[in-house]
């Protein structure tokens, strides 16, 4: 089990980045009337066949080179399974993955959600020509951040640019002040 969600939502950008994904969209919705934590990822990356999709939630199973385990995703469908959630991963060669997962809120096991604002940075300023979609919802509260919308209101200014990531971090930190 890894220490907070927040490294899952790493680990998984990685693999979509890995599988060259221009589009990554990670939803949150925390439901504490239905005591339930949901996460979608979604990318465009270039998928998997049923073969993999099923191989890829064995821990002894990776397909990077020189690897002989990959965890993340046992790991994250494993925390899912043990907090009263579920996991599901579906997937379409040439059309990218699409992983569901479920936590029960008041699961003692469950990983705290960790630090979004700084997870989100990472991704959108460390892969400057990916576009992000992020939707956020803690029960009557929103927030989303579209990096494509950003990236038209900057005009030709990198997404890295030291002002941009300046804006960025007080746009996170306006907005997700709910969390």
């Amino acid at each position: 089990m890894m220490e907070e969600l927040c490294a899952h939502i790493m680990d998984i950008a990685a693999n979509a980045l890995t599988a060259g994904a221009r589009h990554i969209i990670v939803s949150i919705d925390v439901d504490h009337g239905a005591n339930i934590l949901s996460v979608t990822f979604r990318d465009d990356g270039k998928g998997m066949d049923e073969e993999m999709v099923r191989r890829v939630t064995d821990p002894f199973f990776s397909t990077k080179k020189g690897k002989k385990v990959g965890l993340g995703i046992p790991l994250l469908k494993g925390t899912a399974e043990t907090c009263g959630g579920r996991f599901s991963l579906t997937s379409t060669p040439g059309q990218g993955v699409d992983i569901r997962v479920s936590f029960q809120l008041d699961h003692p096991d469950l990983p705290p959600l960790g630090n979004l604002k700084d997870t989100i940075l990472v991704l959108v300023v460390g892969n400057p020509d990916v576009d992000f979609t992020f939707d956020v919802r803690v029960d009557d509260k929103a927030f989303g951040l579209y990096t494509t919308e950003v990236k038209e209101m900057i005009g030709g200014v990198p997404i890295n640019h030291p002002e941009v990531m300046n804006f960025l971090l007080e746009f996170l930190d306006e907005k997700l002040f709910f969390i």
